[in-house]
């Protein structure tokens, strides 16, 4: 059985930072697309950052802002959050599937989701 626990949300004032965590157990992180998604109230799930074999993708909105990064010892997915904005308060996700590059970004090509973790930005 596949589960994904995400971890390290909470309130941030604008321009901090946070470190998000998902841990996963049933699969191994390494021969899966990982990724980050986000679900802002009333507005769709919207991509944040993949991580595949040895190359790494990112949302316009986040680049040079949020790294993704795995821990392949630790069978872990970290989302380093640097300058967080209001605009990036929502509920984050961890996703794993085997999924094609191309669909990387793509919500519905991931198999299994983590139950999401909280993020707000507000001063």
């Amino acid at each position: 059985q596949v589960e994904l626990v995400e971890s390290g949300g909470g309130l941030v004032q604008p321009g901090g930072s946070l470190r998000l965590s998902c841990v996963v157990s049933g699969l191994t992180v390494i021969g899966y697309g990982m990724a980050w998604f986000r679900q802002a109230p009333g507005k769709e799930r919207e991509f944040v950052a993949a991580i595949k074999g040895g190359s790494t993708y990112h949302a316009d909105s986040v680049k040079g802002r949020f790294t993704i990064s795995r821990d392949n010892a630790k069978n872990t997915v970290h989302l380093q959050m640097n300058y967080l904005r209001p605009e990036d308060t929502a509920v984050y996700y961890c996703a794993a599937g085997r999924v094609i590059t191309s669909s990387l970004t793509t919500a519905s090509a991931y198999n299994w989701w983590g139950q999401g973790t909280q993020i707000t930005v507000s001063s």
